[in-house]
């Protein structure tokens, strides 16, 4: 990313200028060798406009219709008609990140110019972006067959001057949007219609939006069960390096040395590292860098996946230089519906994980002399009870969220799209899945910071003490019960914005999320 802003070229683009205009509206341009590759595939459309043979989405219907030829003279609009036609989501809208993040990367795969498409039309999308109009996207739509076809073409439509879109003022028609904002509606000519709808853009940007905030996660539970460790008497020697070097896998190899980086100089471990009568730690204790670990690998091979569609021209038709017009599957969503699928039970796990160590913390059987619940005079307060109920719940949804999507396919479009990848839904469960697990892990953290006084005078390691005392700051420590959902609030946002990780790596030198390498430049 330039110091102005983004600028698109008719190469693929990196992760960081994904959420970049997704979440921190960076601005975007398209740059010259963009604007000549659209140039050069719009003039052979222009060359095929002329053909007498029916070329698929310049002068014939669409799908199952492919086989109807359609008069030149119509051809204009044919392409209105398709996108007015696809754009037939329903449901609630969907999130403005995911819409911002879905139009940056159709303009992305037009800016490669084997669409067809004018230097006019993804210079369209990039205004949209460019002046905060957000078309309104619904939901349910996308069976990720040619991909994200309905959701696609909500945002085509904006385009047009129809549909209806969100601004700061408000939502609105998108005619009336435009015309503030000083934007002429695009008037569309052969392939564009189609060439602004058959993409994977939404499900790649909810992909790629979730793998960033997993990094994070994944950090921030080292981090909280770090501090459960501490909380419950544990020892750090499962996580030392000879023993885990014994079985080399790199996301454990990663979890390990985090862990021992976070507990390093904790007078609570040091309390008990002698004269302690018992053997070993339960499971969800001593096995964390190999739970917490599994998941880092998944995640590596889901930034491959993505990192690879973003360098990857996604249409079909494709327009290729000499001439030719030849279809292809390309559009297809299954790698990113896989990626999205097998994401989502290592999110389930450690979740599961996460749950059973915070019961543990509150169950007086368990927890090495800790009060029950964490309550001061227990039985007039509840202390964290309820937490772990809450807690419990989002657990079993994102068990429920883990099932494959992509295995669900279903024929469409008169038995012409007779496989299709569900990557959509997959992207979306994706999200749900990523945001309880952050507010499983508030939980548990807030819990462990409880432990983590209530075992004072022993000291915390300087790494969660610094952590334990953020929570402490926004949520309060225990004692006398309160109203305890705004508490657990305080301690997600702590989370979200990136407080925990920040407090966490001034004491310990963590080694994930790893530095990424940058694609074309290098929440």
């Amino acid at each position: 990313m330039e110091a102005g802003g983004i600028l698109l070229e008719a190469g693929g683009v990196s992760a960081d200028d994904v959420i970049a205009v997704a979440r921190a509206d960076a601005p975007v341009r398209l740059g010259d060798a963009a604007r000549a590759a659209l140039t050069r595939g719009a003039a052979v459309v222009r060359a095929l406009t002329d053909n007498p043979e029916p070329v698929y989405g310049v002068s014939t219907g669409f799908g199952a219709l492919a086989g109807t030829v359609i008069p030149l003279e119509r051809s204009a609009e044919l392409q209105v008609a398709l996108v007015r036609s696809h754009a037939g989501g329903m449901g609630a809208p969907i999130e403005r990140e995911v819409v911002r993040a879905m139009m940056f990367l159709r303009a992305r795969s037009l800016a490669m110019g084997y669409s067809g498409a004018r230097p006019v039309v993804a210079q369209a999308i990039l205004d949209l972006l460019n002046h905060d109009i957000t078309p309104v996207v619904h939901e349910y739509g996308s069976v990720g067959a040619s991909g994200d076809l309905a959701p696609l073409a909500a945002c085509a439509l904006v385009l047009t001057g129809e549909g209806e879109v969100t601004t700061a003022a408000g939502r609105q028609a998108a005619a009336g949007a435009l015309q503030a904002a000083g934007l002429q509606p695009l008037v569309l000519s052969a392939k564009e219609g189609l060439a602004l709808i058959n993409g994977t853009d939404g499900m790649l940007g909810m992909l790629v939006m979730a793998l960033a905030d997993l990094r994070a996660l994944y950090a921030v539970a080292d981090v909280v069960a770090a501090m459960t460790v501490e909380a419950l008497l544990g020892t750090d020697r499962a996580f030392d390096a000879d023993l885990v070097a014994m079985r080399p896998q790199p996301g454990q190899q990663d979890s390990a040395r985090a862990l021992r980086a976070i507990l390093a100089g904790s007078g609570i471990v040091s309390s008990h590292r002698h004269g302690d009568g018992r053997v070993q730690d339960a499971y969800s204790l001593r096995c964390t860098p190999q739970v917490h670990g599994a998941g880092r690998d998944i995640i590596a091979f889901a930034e491959t996946v993505a990192g690879h569609e973003l360098a990857s021209f996604i249409d079909n038709p494709v327009v290729l230089p000499d001439g030719r017009v030849a279809s292809c599957g390309n559009f297809h969503g299954v790698p990113l519906a896989y990626a999205a699928d097998m994401l989502r039970i290592p999110i389930a796990d450690l979740g599961v994980l996460s749950e059973r160590r915070t019961d543990r913390l509150l169950d007086p059987a368990r927890s090495a002399g800790l009060p029950p619940f964490l309550a001061v005079d227990a039985g007039v307060n509840s202390g964290l009870m309820i937490a772990q109920y809450t807690q419990a719940a989002m657990v079993a949804e994102n068990r429920r969220l883990a099932a494959p999507a992509g295995v669900d396919s279903a024929s469409t479009s008169g038995g012409q799209e007779d496989h299709v990848s569900m990557g959509w839904g997959a992207a979306r469960a994706l999200r749900a899945s990523v945001g309880n697990l952050r507010r499983i892990l508030a939980v548990e953290l807030l819990a462990a910071t409880h432990a983590q006084v209530l075992r004072r005078p022993l000291t915390a390691s300087p790494c969660t003490g610094a952590v334990a005392e953020a929570v402490i700051s926004a949520a309060g420590g225990p004692g006398d019960d309160q109203h305890l959902a705004p508490r657990l609030r305080a301690v997600e946002a702590l989370i979200a914005d990136g407080t925990v990780l920040a407090r966490a790596r001034e004491h310990a030198d963590l080694p994930w999320p790893p530095p990424r390498t940058p694609d074309h430049r290098s929440p």
